[in-house]
C-alpha cells in the first residue's frame, strides 16, 4: 500500500524557518521523482519544489532561494526546508511522488500558517 506521510507543518512567524518531511512506503522511492505542492486558500494547487531520481532540483520563482528539497533514499523520506517565510507562504504543502506513466501518490498535506 502506496503511504505519504507529511510532517513538520504548523505555526510560524514571518521570517522563520520550518522544515516538513515526507515519509514514504509502498513503492521504490528511489526510482520516482519528488514534489513539494502547495495550495493556499481560495488558490490552485502549485508545485513548488521538484527532486528527480538523480537529485536534479527546479524551484518555482517564488520560493527560489529561500526554499530547499532535499531526498535521503535510505530514509524513504522527501524534505522541504522553507527559510524566511513570508505570510503569503500560508497553503497546505502536499508531497507528490511521480514517475509516469506508473505512478502518481499524494499525501495528505500539512498545514503551514505564516503569521506577520
Amino acid at each position: 500500500q502506496v503511504q505519504l506521510v507529511e510532517s513538520g507543518g504548523g505555526l510560524v512567524q514571518a521570517g522563520g524557518s520550518r522544515r516538513l518531511s515526507c515519509a514514504a512506503s509502498g513503492f521504490r522511492f528511489s526510482d520516482y521523482t519528488m514534489n513539494w505542492y502547495r495550495q493556499a486558500p481560495g488558490k490552485e494547487r502549485k508545485l513548488v519544489a521538484t527532486i528527480g531520481d538523480y537529485g536534479n532540483t527546479n524551484y518555482d520563482d517564488s520560493v527560489k532561494g529561500r526554499f530547499t528539497i532535499s531526498r535521503d533514499n535510505a530514509k524513504n523520506t522527501a524534505y522541504l526546508q522553507m527559510n524566511d517565510l513570508r505570510p503569503d507562504d500560508t497553503a497546505i504543502y502536499f508531497c507528490n511522488a511521480e514517475r509516469l506513466p506508473v505512478g502518481f501518490y499524494w499525501g495528505q498535506g500539512t498545514q503551514v500558517t505564516v503569521s506577520s
